[in-house]
């Protein structure tokens, strides 16, 4: 399941319907990320174009897919004006072991914060700033190449 929008979500829903009517699923790892308070942020931005963004993040799904013996994933991000505080991202992945549904949780974070088509900007006092990529994610997106 992918989810695109300015709907906030409950992350205790979110891993009851990963695990809803299953019982072969042994593991369920999950990241939600929040907007941080940062020195003078007042707001994140986000953008996007809705149909490019759910294609490219459902082949990223697919790779997660076909890398582990995963038995459902969910991936769910929030667009527009986001405070200090709020959820941002939430990715979970079911699977029958531990490991699996670890790593690739992890796999379909660091592609999220590197990868995917979004454009962020933070709104400050002092005017609205776009976010690049900082390398330390560029480095940890590329140890699954």
């Amino acid at each position: 399941m992918i989810r695109i929008g300015h709907d906030d979500f409950d992350v205790g829903v979110e891993i009851a319907a990963l695990t809803a009517k299953r019982h072969d699923v042994g593991a369920v790892a999950t990241f939600t990320g929040h907007v941080r308070t940062d020195d003078g942020l007042i707001a994140l931005i986000l953008e996007h174009y809705p149909a490019m963004t759910e294609r490219e993040i459902a082949r990223h799904v697919a790779e997660a897919e076909g890398k582990w013996p995963l038995l459902g994933t969910s991936v769910i991000h929030r667009t527009g004006r986001l405070t200090p505080g709020e959820r941002i991202v939430f990715v979970g992945v079911a699977a029958a072991h531990r490991r699996a549904a670890f790593e690739a949780c992890e796999f379909l974070m660091d592609y999220l914060k590197v990868r995917a088509p979004f454009w962020k900007q933070e709104e400050r006092a002092s005017g609205n700033i776009w976010v690049e990529a900082k390398a330390s994610d560029d480095d940890a997106a590329g140890r699954w190449r």
